[in-house]
């Protein structure tokens, strides 16, 4: 025996459910002693598709302040976003550290 649901029943049920946005995460890049700056705008630059000024202020930021937060994404693009930065900077051999974090 099969229950009929009637179309206010459908509505009502529609109306209740609220659709959960996905978790976001921060990219953050750190700052070390031996990563050179001009590597850390070229990188923020190709990763994260910042233009030169403001991929040169994130890198004086992070020099600065110790991290700079450079994207916030959905989880799977910013661990890709992490994966491609440290990438990169192994790949040049540089020890450059870049983490996500939930906001």
């Amino acid at each position: 025996m099969s229950e009929k649901i009637s179309i206010e029943g459908d509505a009502a049920l529609l109306e209740k459910r609220k659709v959960k946005r996905p978790s976001r995460f921060k990219v953050i890049l750190h700052n070390d002693d031996y990563t050179p700056m001009d590597f850390v705008v070229y990188l923020i630059m190709s990763v994260f598709h910042k233009t030169e000024d403001e991929a040169a202020q994130l890198m004086l930021t992070v020099h600065v302040k110790g991290k700079a937060i450079c994207g916030i994404y959905p989880k799977e693009i910013a661990e890709n976003k992490v994966d491609k930065a440290m990438s990169m900077a192994k790949q040049e051999g540089h020890p450059l550290l870049c983490t996500m974090q939930k906001e």
